[in-house]
């Protein structure tokens, strides 16, 4: 009960504030879709289970039990559910993510809060583009073409750059012309993988950690619909003893 508040939180104070996360819809680029609500929803969908578990135990009401693991219920086959169609479709889901990855370095200058979450993410799992720099030519400050003007023309961003140990303040013009070079010199220079082999291999390498993670919250959810199952069996045994 008190995540799902946390959630409803966050949620109005982004949907109230002119801060980062006000202008979120802009940054995923879903339609007009703000995601936001998604957080209000989720944090919503968090307070009325709890409220309804916590409620119904205590004054052992047997209604709201039910509601609580009726509810639970659905939400674990809406994520069983999710995760078969997530396996069963991961190419179309791979190809999504890449028009998700492009059509946002086409908007890289236009908000910076966009431009800071795909520094972010160009910089944590050290990958340029959604397959390779050459996507960059997307945008209208980093392709190769002869009409662009800009001083980034045939570049990268700074975050899709090596990063040197010895530098303690990051050179943001690392990745100027670099793609004018041949292939061997621009490894010297810039990370030439592409996000989304780079987000596989991250998926691959931490599966034991993801796959741990999702089975914990299962276990914790059909847990959660055995107790309320059982303390609604307790109190109807009771009622019927009277």
């Amino acid at each position: 009960m008190f995540l799902g508040i946390a959630f409803l939180g966050v949620g109005l104070w982004a949907w109230s504030e002119k801060g980062v996360l006000s202008n979120i819809s802009s940054i995923t680029d879903l339609g007009g879709f703000d995601p936001v609500w998604l957080f209000l929803v989720v944090g919503g969908v968090m307070f009325i289970l709890g409220f309804a578990g916590c409620i119904g135990a205590l004054r052992e009401n047997t209604f709201l039990l039910k509601f609580f693991s009726v509810f639970l219920g659905i939400i674990f086959f809406l994520e069983l559910t999710a995760g078969v169609l997530a396996f069963v479709f991961k190419d179309w889901i791979k190809d999504q993510l890449n028009l998700f990855i492009n059509s946002n370095i086409r908007a890289y200058r236009d908000d910076i809060d966009l431009q800071n979450l795909i520094d972010f993410t160009q910089e944590y799992w050290q990958c340029c583009g959604a397959f390779g720099p050459n996507d960059w030519d997307l945008n209208i400050y980093f392709n190769c073409t002869d009409a662009n003007a800009s001083r980034e023309r045939c570049g990268v961003p700074f975050s899709c750059c090596t990063k040197d140990p010895a530098e303690d303040v990051i050179n943001t013009q690392c990745g100027y012309d670099v793609r004018q070079k041949p292939e061997l010199e621009q490894q010297a220079t810039i990370h030439i993988k592409g996000c989304v082999p780079q987000f596989e291999k991250w998926l691959q390498d931490n599966l034991t950690i993801v796959a741990g993670v999702f089975i914990g919250i299962a276990l914790l959810q059909i847990f959660g619909i055995c107790l309320a199952q059982n303390l609604v069996s307790d109190i109807e045994a009771v009622r019927a003893s009277w």
